[in-house]
């Protein structure tokens, strides 16, 4: 794992897996990562069942931006079981 910048501003998002059908940490952090914006600059921690990304605000990218594109990405059908921890 990387060590996120002090000085970068970052965004925190936990998701954690409710269905254990679902596939394991290990896998979803590669989804999500695909699915989110590929200029986006994130840390990740990762176990089976919860990944939490911490998502660097730059270029224009604010809080929102970051939380509604959450939100779009795991509503596809491959993070099926993982949601978004309040």
């Amino acid at each position: 794992m990387l060590t996120p910048d002090p000085a970068v501003d970052t965004v925190e998002v936990v998701t954690v897996r409710r269905d254990r059908s679902a596939p394991s940490g290990e896998t979803t952090v590669v989804r999500l990562l695909v699915l989110l914006p590929a200029a986006w600059s994130c840390t990740c921690e990762v176990s089976s069942d919860r990944v939490r990304l911490r998502i660097d605000l730059a270029d224009g990218t604010d809080r929102s931006t970051v939380r509604h594109a959450l939100r779009e990405v795991l509503a596809d059908t491959a993070l099926y079981g993982w949601y978004q921890e309040s």
